[in-house]
């Protein structure tokens, strides 16, 4: 038993608690900066387009600082970079609080993924370091829940702050849990083992210039026309460069920047492979959910807030019985049970309508909050169990990359699809509004009619807008109950996590 697994109840308790402030505040400043970006425009003077780089360059910097946080915990230890990072958040939330033009919210939204990037991976490496093999299921199963509310809890509490106090609180939040987290790391946490490993810089540049660019892409590629702007052009070009040559230097050098005896691991591949699509199922369902209740059912932010958080509801019950069953039974049947819970909600998303009661949108959120969190905490659990120690903290790096990834191809995916069908299934809704002589084309009859049937004409110009949305967003659910039924085949792939029994010694 090492230092770290014989430390006492007392002292694990503060500890988790600790890392898991962290890792909350660092998961809410995804999702809660979204709701403020209006009010954003008008305190900071900047156009929708200007406003966006906000969110782009918080998660372009969180993702490339993701990948050497392994090393670094090696290189300094843990406890020097959880301090460090829990530091520069909280300060860099307060000047993003602050900041009065786009150009210091920017620098302050990258300071903000700099130093936010360590606390996911290493609050999981550290919950599984300070506790036994066996007490593994319970140390996800909180970690899990800590991840997964930010995409759940962050826009209703970004709503909150922003309608009745101001969009800086959305920032100011983080100082007093910061500080909090901050002082108990200190005093308890453990500085953890060090390793002398050599920082491939070459590795590092080409494989951050890839993610870099491959955000990018996903970010500003539906509002840049995709391949038709120049702009989405050099960032794909740039990627499949850096790709090359991040390939070639890996084959050559004998210290590559991902360790390749932690890459041959085959949990860890499929974990990552899971977890990837865990993340474009969540946070995509998440990112649909509030347009499509808002502009197609006429629902205010607080409303969508209260309706959307029983699904946090679901993943605590999930959390609940997986700490309480996960020793005792195959993590792989938690995992397939999950999948399916979270194939069938998106099932029954896709008979939503135009006028969906709100009890429904409240209980498939809590059937795929059951789903999501039965497969997200034993998946973040089986994906460790056959990989050594050593490559604990550099995996838990990759795996929270890998699933921030996810998330925004997810989310990209689903609303450039959601443009585009909405304009297909318009187009054939009205074609499909004729009468015996008199082909009615919307667009073109409204400046050939008299006002009052022009008023006509755009009322139900506007009714066939909601419906051609809203089988959109169908289609987006459908999509997604495929992809997730999709992974089902995968599960039994996974190496058996089944805890075998004891077996007594013989009597002497």
């Amino acid at each position: 038993m090492n230092q770290e697994t014989a430390l006492d109840p007392a002292t694990k308790k503060i500890i988790t608690f600790a890392v898991m402030l962290a890792t909350i505040i660092q998961v809410l400043d995804t999702t809660i900066a979204n709701v403020a970006l209006p009010h954003m425009m008008g305190s900071l003077m900047t156009t929708q387009d200007q406003v966006s780089w906000i969110l782009t360059s918080y998660i372009v910097a969180s993702a490339i600082m993701t990948l050497p946080t392994g090393w670094l915990a090696g290189r300094y230890g843990r406890k020097t970079i959880m301090l460090m990072s829990v530091a520069g958040f909280t300060i860099s939330s307060m000047l993003c609080g602050m900041a009065t033009s786009l150009e210091q919210m920017v620098v302050f939204r990258v300071m903000q993924g700099i130093f936010g990037a360590a606390l996911v991976p290493l609050s999981q490496s550290t919950l599984l370091d300070i506790n036994e093999r066996k007490d593994h299921p319970k140390a996800m199963a909180v970690w899990g829940m800590g991840v997964m509310i930010g995409p759940i809890v962050g826009p209703s509490l970004g709503g909150y702050l922003t309608e009745y106090y101001s969009w800086r609180y959305v920032f100011y939040i983080n100082l007093p849990l910061g500080v909090l987290s901050c002082l108990a790391l200190m005093i308890y946490l453990p500085q953890g083992k060090r390793l002398d490993r050599p920082f491939d810089m070459i590795g590092f540049l080409t494989l951050s210039l890839c993610i870099a660019c491959l955000q990018l892409i996903m970010d500003r590629g539906e509002t840049k026309d995709w391949l038709a702007s120049t702009e989405i052009q050099l960032y794909i070009a740039l990627m499949l460069s850096a790709v090359w040559m991040y390939v070639v230097h890996t084959m050559r050098t004998s210290h590559p920047f991902l360790s390749p005896g932690m890459l041959r691991d085959r949990n860890l591949q499929l974990g990552l492979f899971f977890i990837f699509i865990v993340g474009m199922v969540l946070l995509a369902t998440m990112a649909l959910l509030p347009p499509f209740m808002q502009n197609l059912m006429g629902y205010s932010v607080m409303d969508v807030g209260m309706i959307l958080a029983p699904r946090g509801f679901g993943t605590l019950i999930a959390m609940t019985i997986v700490s309480r069953v996960a020793n005792k039974l195959d993590q792989r049947k938690l995992i397939l049970g999950g999948l399916l819970l979270t194939a069938y909600a998106l099932y029954l998303m896709c008979e939503f309508s135009t006028f969906v009661p709100a009890r429904n949108i409240i209980t498939t959120g809590v059937i795929q909050g059951l789903g999501l969190g039965f497969v997200f905490i034993p998946l973040s659990g089986t994906t460790y169990t056959t990989l050594d120690q050593k490559y604990r903290a550099e995996a838990a790096s990759l795996f929270s990359l890998i699933r921030n990834m996810g998330s925004s191809i997810g989310v990209s995916i689903a609303f450039t699809l959601l443009t585009r069908n909405t304009a297909t299934m318009h187009s054939y809704m009205v074609e499909a509004i004729t009468n015996e002589k008199v082909r009615l084309d919307l667009p073109v009859s409204l400046d050939m009619v008299s006002p009052g049937a022009a008023g006509i004409l755009r009322l139900a110009d506007f009714q066939i807008t909601r419906q051609a949305m809203t089988v959109a967003y169908i289609d987006d659910f459908r999509l997604m109950m495929w992809v997730v039924l999709a992974l089902v085949p995968l599960v039994f792939v996974l190496s058996n996590t089944k805890p075998k029994p004891k077996v007594p010694a013989a009597a002497a």
